[in-house]
């Protein structure tokens, strides 16, 4: 049977949970790995890495209006192809 008195010891036993909290640090250490920059500093490698992105953007955008460019003169080829052909069949 259980008496009171048993009911206090084991609650006494019982290790009470305090509320663990993880605790961050909210301003920026230099040179830890994946903190976060300011708006004002920037470094070699952010640079270095803008301008390889920037670079391959480019050279992407490139590659699209070339290809753009050969259908425009397909296009164009097929046009003038049919308007002959159109004017060969009113003569």
């Amino acid at each position: 049977m259980i008496t009171r008195s048993n009911i206090r010891q084991t609650i006494k036993q019982t290790p009470k949970v305090v509320g663990i909290m993880r605790q961050y640090s909210v301003g920026s250490s230099d040179g830890s790995t994946g903190s976060h920059r300011g708006f004002g500093s920037e470094d070699s490698f952010t640079k270095k890495e803008k301008a390889q992105e920037d670079f391959y953007i480019k050279q992407h955008e490139k590659e699209q209006l070339r290809k753009l460019r050969e259908q425009l003169q397909k296009s164009k080829a097929e046009v003038k192809n049919i308007e002959e052909q159109i004017e060969n069949i009113q003569k």
